[in-house]
């Protein structure tokens, strides 16, 4: 489909708010632009242009406000390309109130335009009064200005129509074809094309399997040759050596025809590959959208809010053709939109101010997108005052968010992590701009979704600079894949700190837990094993495999089996009837079409802050266990009343047992599969899943199948007993009758006493 046939459906009025759309991007850049050099000839030119174009459309359409409105704005062009006027402040500022007038109609429902214009009569009124008063008496007289070369400009008649509502595309884009598809259509396109990418891989280790059939022909060929040479003179009579000539000539047939087709395959191989690949990454270009499509009303917002500050601001912006995902860049506007703010509002200085800093009047903040590493860098950077640390620090001990010793030894890198916790402001008063402790968080949380990171740097009266490094895309993520008990886990190295091979004589002891020096400071050791409840770690070796995860606050290391290189992995959405998988974000297909599952990894580290917590982390090396605490028993209680799974826990807790709890059936059956317990306690009637099934499931399970498992129930007739222990429970006793002293010794008879 067309351009001009996808636009055949749309009314008139859509036409002309995609041609007010159009028209804005040339006239709010030009004006800016204009404000700074008033002369500009290319930019006068166009923003001429621009208004001539809505005028023509706006009267094509039958809308007398916004020709009325283009008219008096075309007007204002015409004589600063004649030097009749230089565009000042006054100006500019009355033709970006035409622009944003113009956007009001073009955004008007078609039914509503003509209650619209007549209430608005009397504000267009006085706009097109004060931009034509502008125009026939400056400010200023006009100053002489050396003429410009430029283009020739071509005549336009003054009241003829130009060319239907549509921008005249230039170059490559006048062949380009638009297409309407939905997110939904283009998300589905770049699976495909990864699982083909992936599918296109499986030919490698085939083709390498059939090159040992090939060594083995030739094997084979030898052995044959072995053998007659083994036999004896006699045996090698004229039968026996046409046999080996016809066996040989056989083999040589299979050897030759054999690597043909091996050639073939090698060359389809790379056909296929390179054909996967740029599928891939056409279908991964679809979904990639300029920088400057997400940022365009990001200069005039810093320039109006300047002004309503009384400051003078202007934002430049680098790697506007720098591509970036569709989703990312939609996500960007709300955490970009705050940090501007903060910068024009916390960062910038009054021109006073800057000239007794010997600074330029204006202030210039600096906007920039750019690929580096293969990830996506957005940078925003003041020259501002910079943030005062010190400030911060007796901030962070007023909200009581720390200590005055512990904020002391805080050092600049940690105390500026705090401007984006929830509420934190600098702010004194609150404003329309500023001051209500939103913001920061914003920019945080939105990083965070997509695995990301942000940081923070300042400079005492020199600015400040915000960091946000993001994935290219959301559909592929970079990985280390490791393996942990057999099985591939992916980790997105946005998240990772550092990879290392971490010596045993380096690990050390405090306060009962493991840790090792890293960079200056302990960090606590952990197995991957046991956070993702994978088994047993196997015999260490003398250097363990370690990855860090986390941040400078708030590290751990994971000790893994082994790495097993980067990946670049096309993410797969797990099933939503899963619900939330502990410590799982994703799926992916290696090469091979295996399957491997993507860590969360800030849910990993919840994980591993809980098992710190409960004093349940065992040692990275079995053989380091000896002067350990004593690893308490552990049990499950499953139940839907609050009531119940508070006192089962107080009175197990009492005695000596370590107790996790769940709400109902599901939320046992994943606590049970991923975590280590000696007993498992439920009750039989709760909400998605029944104790009963429950215990089924339980019993099932080869890995589960010897755990002991309690009923504990209000139901106390004969059929329902029978029914727990046919499912395989191995205890039931009934809420209404049970005692303290029955709970306890039914579970001393299963697992035994607890530790004190």
């Amino acid at each position: 489909m067309s351009g001009e046939e996808d636009l055949s459906a749309f009314s008139m009025a859509e036409l002309f708010r995609l041609e007010t759309e159009s028209q804005v991007q040339i006239l709010t850049p030009g004006l800016l632009a204009l404000e700074r050099e008033p002369t500009l000839p290319d930019e006068l030119e166009a923003c001429m242009r621009a208004a001539h174009s809505l005028k023509g459309a706006a009267r094509i359409v039958g809308l007398d406000a916004a020709v009325e409105i283009a008219h008096v704005m075309e007007d204002c062009f015409v004589a600063a390309q004649q030097r009749r006027i230089l565009l000042r402040q006054r100006h500019i500022d009355l033709l970006l109130q035409g622009v944003d007038l113009l956007t009001r109609i073009g955004g008007t429902p078609e039914a509503d335009l003509g209650q619209w214009s007549a209430e608005k009569k009397p504000e267009l009124e006085r706009f097109k009064s004060a931009l034509s008063d502008a125009v026939k008496h400056p400010p200023d007289p006009p100053e002489v200005v050396e003429p410009v070369a430029a283009k020739p400009v071509a005549a336009v008649p003054r009241g003829s129509l130009p060319p239907p509502p549509e921008s005249a595309p230039t170059g490559s884009e006048a062949a380009d074809r638009v297409l309407r598809v939905t997110a939904e259509n283009l998300n589905r396109l770049l699976s495909l094309a990864g699982e083909s990418l992936v599918e296109s891989r499986w030919l490698k280790p085939f083709t390498e399997s059939l090159l040992r059939l090939k060594r083995q022909h030739s094997e084979l060929g030898r052995a044959l040759d072995s053998l007659r040479d083994a036999l004896p003179d006699r045996a090698s009579s004229e039968p026996a050596r046409a046999a080996h000539s016809e066996a040989q000539g056989r083999l040589h047939q299979c050897h030759q025809f054999l690597a043909e087709r091996l050639a073939e395959l090698d060359t389809f191989d790379r056909r296929s590959g390179n054909l996967a690949h740029r599928l891939y990454e056409e279908a991964q270009a679809v979904r990639m959208r300029p920088f400057a499509d997400g940022v365009r009303a990001f200069p005039r917002m810093v320039r109006d809010l300047g002004q309503t500050l009384g400051k003078s601001v202007r934002l430049e912006i680098i790697g506007e053709t720098t591509r970036v995902d569709r989703d990312i860049l939609e996500r960007l506007e709300a955490p970009l939109t705050h940090l501007l703010r903060n910068a024009v509002d916390h960062g910038t200085e009054f021109a006073e101010q800057r000239s007794a800093g010997r600074k330029p009047a204006e202030s210039v903040i600096k906007l920039e997108a750019r690929h580096s590493a293969g990830v996506l860098q957005i940078v925003v950077l003041d020259d501002g005052r910079g943030i005062d640390v010190e400030q911060v620090r007796s901030a962070v001990v007023e909200r009581k968010l720390t200590n005055a010793e512990t904020a002391r030894e805080l050092s600049e890198p940690e105390l500026l992590e705090f401007l984006f916790l929830p509420g934190f402001s600098m702010k004194g008063k609150v404003t329309e701009i500023s001051g209500r402790g939103v913001g920061l968080d914003v920019v945080q949380n939105m990083v965070k979704q997509v695995r990301g990171s942000v940081r923070v740097t300042t400079q005492p009266g020199g600015g400040t600079r915000f960091q946000l490094q993001l994935p290219l895309t959301l559909s592929v993520v970079r990985t280390l894949l490791v393996e942990i008990d057999g099985e591939p886990y992916a980790f997105p190295l946005a998240y990772i700190v550092r990879t290392l091979k971490l010596p045993k004589s380096r690990i050390e002891v405090l306060e009962g837990r493991q840790h090792f020096s890293f960079d200056g400071r302990p960090i606590g050791l952990v197995t991957a094993h046991q956070v993702i409840g994978a088994g047993e770690p196997r015999l260490m070796p003398e250097e363990l495999p370690v990855i860090v995860v986390g941040d400078l606050g708030n590290a751990y290391g994971l000790v893994v089996d082994r790495f097993l290189g980067e990946r670049e992995l096309v993410v797969q959405p797990l099933d939503a009837r899963l619900g939330k998988v502990k410590d799982i974000a994703a799926g992916a297909l290696m090469e091979d079409g295996a399957p491997v599952l993507i860590v969360d990894v800030e849910d990993l580290i919840r994980s591993v802050e809980k098992l710190a917590a409960s004093g349940r982390v065992t040692k990275v090396d079995p053989r380091a266990a000896a002067g350990v605490e004593k690893i308490r028993k552990r049990v499950l209680v499953v139940d839907d009343s609050l009531t119940v799974r508070v006192l089962e826990r107080m009175l197990l807790h009492k005695h000596g047992y370590e107790v996790e709890v769940a709400v109902d059936g599901i939320d046992g059956w994943n606590a049970v599969r991923t975590g280590r317990f000696d007993l498992l306690v439920t009750d039989i009637d709760m909400p998605r899943m029944d104790g009963i099934e429950l215990v089924t499931l339980v019993k099932k399970d080869p890995n589960l199948k010897t755990l002991p498992v309690m009923i504990v129930s209000y139901k106390d007739r004969e059929e329902d007993r029978r029914r727990g222990l046919e499912a395989g429970a191995d205890y039931y006793l009934t809420k209404g009758s049970f005692h303290d002293e029955t709970l306890l010794q039914a579970v001393v008879d299963l697992i035994g006493e607890g530790d004190p």
